[in-house]
């Protein structure tokens, strides 16, 4: 299947929790790889509200993999699913990831990082 394109027109509001019924958003590559194991896939294509709606599920199915990994090299390959599904939402709201990048890299100039482990337990 070829990667989705854009969407012409992101949602004015996020989708808060839609309802996505069965299946789960899969990597393009999947369906071929489950004929290559000679079974035969039931995918379809989403449209533009559930593609976004269950991007968000994987969001969040992605991060918690990360929470659950063990080892470096676990973490790694979550911590890469996780950016996959990034891009893909950047692209999904018509950006590309070099402008995420220029937005993350502004905000740590301004902000900072996390590498400094500072936790805000509220002010006086």
């Amino acid at each position: 299947m070829p990667p989705a394109e854009p969407l012409a027109e992101p949602p004015a509001e996020p989708l808060a929790d839609p309802p996505t019924g069965p299946g789960k958003l899969v990597r393009d590559g999947i369906p071929a790889i489950i004929r290559a194991a000679g079974k035969e896939p039931q995918v379809y294509v989403a449209d533009a509200a559930e593609y976004l709606a269950r991007l968000g599920d994987k969001l969040s199915e992605e991060a918690a993999e990360v929470r659950a990994a063990h080892g470096e090299q676990e973490v790694l390959e979550e911590l890469a699913d996780l950016l996959e599904v990034v891009r893909a939402l950047a692209t999904a709201h018509g950006a590309d990831f070099a402008r995420v990048e220029e937005l993350r890299r502004r905000k740590a100039a301004e902000r900072g990082g996390f590498a400094g482990r500072v936790v805000w337990t509220g002010n006086h």
